[in-house]
């Protein structure tokens, strides 16, 4: 069996979990180490006990290169300590985000033994696309650490076209693996998903994941507002507080926003999107660079369960949604533009948009255990682990 050492930098992030699930599901053992962004160790992630290394802190650049500098010294007895009674080496490494590469490298020498290292970089930050000696620096090293990973995963092409090629970054190997939505059931494209859900109006649109974008946030209140109620706004998920001045006022303070707290199991997926009409497929916060390129988990997972997407035309989102033929796309970010799009909304118009997205094939938006065994193989060719009947197993 494939064992991977999964390093990460919140251990906490639903999209760590769903990784892990992949990866279990497909046959691989694994091991999690990583950061968290909460005050006291976490003791389960998908039954497994996170090898805690250390605190960190959303939007702080800095306060999160020193831990990562900490960890550098201590991840050898963390990951062979008496506490855990000596990891056994493992056959892989996964560094999901630059900061765990830099720890990757380390920990490979703590092994002492030829570990291939996978790079799993699924957002661009902004600091890295400055052309200041800040932005420079950061891609030199980037280059530097990557000078030998075996395989590169990525989540959009966009990051591809926009990020990795033009600047050289890596010269590995590339994976695509979108941020789909994972099922343990195989999927067949004949059984599409129910299309029963609310009636409107009011029309209601949902936001869920991670909330981080103010423009979004202060958009969508507008333009409630101008509906005057024949359009209510659903958040769902974890806001990054850093970027609100007060969210939960704010949202408290809208007759038609509601934030109905964070969600943690995949299977509330279904429900919560049968709940709104409309899914919110937009992100301003690296607007011009990482909001545009990306295909964000909420895409899939609105998508897989009814949920008309809304999206901006001129992004990587955009453009998939325009070939899928399915969607709101608007021209401008503004309240006008918004009501322009959806403020006539009535019911015959609603079901073709709905009917549309219920009519593509559902592994457009999700993965299942033959995606996941496929993704397990592909790590374990890159290294001398021989081939396993396990995964077919749990199929």
């Amino acid at each position: 069996m494939l064992h991977v050492l999964y390093l990460v930098h919140d251990v906490s992030d639903p999209a760590v979990r769903r990784r892990i699930t992949m990866l279990r599901a497909g046959g691989a053992q694994v091991t999690l180490a990583g950061f968290r962004r909460t005050a006291d160790p976490i003791a389960d992630i998908e039954g497994l006990r996170p090898i805690d290394l250390g605190a960190t802190r959303d939007g702080r650049f800095g306060q999160r290169l020193a831990a990562v500098a900490k960890a550098a010294v201590s991840i050898g007895s963390k990951l062979g300590g008496s506490k855990l009674g000596g990891m056994p080496r493992p056959d892989l490494i996964i560094a999901r985000n630059l900061e765990m590469l830099a720890l990757a490298r380390r920990a490979k020498s703590a092994f002492g033994a030829s570990v291939p290292i996978v790079y799993e970089c699924l957002d661009i930050h902004r600091l890295v696309l400055r052309n200041d000696f800040l932005g420079k620096a950061l891609r030199a090293t980037e280059r530097f650490l990557a000078r030998d990973v075996k395989l590169l995963v990525t989540s959009s092409p966009a990051f591809i076209a926009n990020y990795f090629k033009p600047f050289g970054q890596v010269a590995a190997p590339i994976e695509l693996v979108e941020n789909k939505y994972f099922e343990a059931a195989a999927i067949l494209p004949g059984d599409p998903e129910p299309a029963d859900g609310p009636v409107g109006p009011p029309w209601r649109i949902g936001w869920f994941g991670a909330l981080r974008c103010r423009r979004s946030l202060e958009l969508l209140a507008d333009f409630s507002r101008r509906m005057e109620g024949r359009f209510e706004i659903v958040l769902r998920g974890r806001p990054a507080l850093s970027e609100f001045p007060d969210f939960h006022g704010f949202v408290e303070s809208e007759p038609w926003l509601s934030f109905r707290g964070p969600y943690r199991n995949p299977e509330d997926m279904a429900a919560i999107y049968r709940e709104v009409h409309f899914s919110w497929a937009i992100d301003f916060f690296e607007a011009g660079q990482n909001s545009e390129w990306l295909l964000p988990n909420r895409l899939y997972e609105g998508c897989r369960f009814g949920a008309v997407p809304i999206s901006m035309g001129n992004t990587e989102t955009g453009r998939f949604l325009n070939q899928q033929d399915i969607g709101v796309l608007l021209s401008q970010a503004t309240p006008e533009g918004l009501e322009a799009a959806l403020g006539k909304m009535e019911e015959h118009r609603f079901g073709r948009l709905k009917a549309r997205v219920l009519a593509r094939n559902p592994r457009t938006w999700s993965y299942d255990r033959s995606d996941c065994r496929a993704l397990v193989e592909r790590l374990r060719s890159l290294t001398t682990v021989p081939g396993s009947f396990a995964a077919e197993a749990l199929a």
